[in-house]
């Protein structure tokens, strides 16, 4: 959410930046939220001119009764009581115009970062660097279901009966294989400095007004009935979430924190849930990163998070590349993102596997996360970024470490999780 200060003295960059973000339809909301704020400020003006008004007159009030002015006490008495109305009426008028405020400001998109490209969509997304070789084996990368279901490690018709499309059973050494990736991003991130947190899995609505936009909490999130609660969609959402109405000092700072949750995802929109496989599902696991920070150090904590993602993954000999997400593609609370993605061997092309973003102020202005400065207080800068998130990643993990009788080699990084085993068969 933008600092309404901000959006008052620079319209025409806020609306440069809407178009930036090819939403046009959001361009006279800027128009009606300066009006609204004029208002509520002339309303506020004339509250404040009537509390000292009245404050002045019940003094003389005091002065008409020692003199015996018994009429003009009377006629002061009457102005402070219509003065009393007034000042009610004006406070429901702020109070209006706050919430209408408030509501226009959450829906107008954060300023992006000078250096996102301007494009529509994912489609006009900026390759930035590639990690690692792209192989593809001279023998046939089966579908990641088929590998699953020759290792006897997934079910998929049970978890429809039980649940619908977009769940799933992992079993044997798959599910073992889901549990060991986890287990080594967790140490993974701890020794890079990360303290390890396993959060809350459900939230309130006033923590995911903070977190997000309106339009992904509808596409995302799945609501408990007769509760102000709701199932996250990532553990940033209660991590971040957790900073609510707090003053931090500075010498505190940076806070960096990496948690494990299971994510649960409605996954409405143009790509649906898939019929038969683990890549687009409703509910799934993740090691997650954030970051509270000063505003100066938040360029250089998106640079190390996506830099954490890529490590990992080269870890486990898959190549990976990042991508530039494009202003379209950004949500409206990021001011910049990036994505990295992992190379398919059998579709011969890079598929999401993490994102990186930095919020700016964002979140932390609709969560009044503060830091105590020196020089006085002001507001964080939060960051959040996929280290891991199984099952997607057993994707790019089975293909690229698929042998060709079947079997799927486990690198070095990760054989202590997995009991030593070197291999899957």
């Amino acid at each position: 959410m933008l600092d309404i200060k901000f959006l008052r003295a620079n319209p025409d960059i806020v609306k440069e930046n809407i178009k930036k973000k090819f939403q046009d339809e959001k361009l006279p909301l800027v128009d009606e939220v300066i009006e609204l704020d004029k208002e509520f400020r002339e309303a506020k003006t004339r509250a404040e001119y009537l509390r000292s008004q009245r404050n002045k007159i019940s003094k003389q009030i005091g002065f008409f009764m020692a003199q015996g002015q018994k009429d003009e006490a009377e006629k002061a008495k009457a102005e402070v009581a219509s003065m009393a109305q007034e000042l009610e009426d004006l406070s429901v008028k702020e109070g209006e115009f706050e919430e209408k405020i408030r509501k226009i400001m959450l829906v107008i998109p954060n300023i992006i970062d000078p250096s996102v490209p301007v494009g529509k969509d994912d489609s006009e997304n900026v390759e930035i660097e590639r990690f690692g070789e792209p192989v593809v084996p001279d023998f046939e990368i089966p579908y990641h279901v088929d590998i699953m279901e020759k290792l006897d490690g997934i079910e998929l018709d049970p978890a429809r009966d039980t649940s619908g499309n977009g769940f799933y059973y992992l079993k044997g050494d798959i599910a073992r294989l889901h549990s060991a990736c986890l287990s080594y991003a967790r140490d993974f991130m701890i020794d890079r400095g990360f303290t390890y947190y396993i959060p809350p899995y459900m939230i309130r609505s006033s923590v995911v007004d903070g977190v997000m936009s309106f339009s992904e909490m509808e596409n995302m999130m799945y609501k408990i009935e007769g509760e102000d609660l709701y199932l996250i969609g990532t553990s940033e959402h209660s991590m971040i979430g957790k900073f609510i109405d707090t003053m931090i000092d500075e010498k505190d700072l940076p806070q960096t924190l990496t948690s494990y949750s299971p994510c649960f995802r409605k996954e409405v929109g143009a790509h649906g849930i898939e019929e038969r496989g683990v890549y687009r599902i409703h509910q799934f696991e993740k090691q997650e990163m954030i970051v509270v920070c000063r505003p100066e150090e938040s360029p250089m904590w998106y640079d190390k998070l996506w830099q954490n993602t890529v490590d990992y993954f080269r870890s486990l000999d898959i190549p990976v590349r990042t991508l530039e997400c494009c202003s379209g593609d950004l949500a409206d609370l990021k001011v910049k993102s990036c994505d990295v993605e992992a190379w398919s061997p059998r579709q011969q092309k890079y598929f999401e596997v993490g994102s990186c973003s930095n919020l700016g102020d964002a979140q932390a202005r609709r969560l009044r996360i503060r830091i105590k400065g020196s020089d006085g207080n002001y507001l964080a800068h939060t960051l959040n970024n996929t280290c891991v998130a199984p099952p997607r990643m057993l994707i790019a993990f089975l293909e690229n470490n698929l042998n060709a009788d079947g079997s799927v080699r486990i690198p070095e990084a990760l054989r202590p999780y997995m009991g030593g085993k070197d291999v899957i068969r």
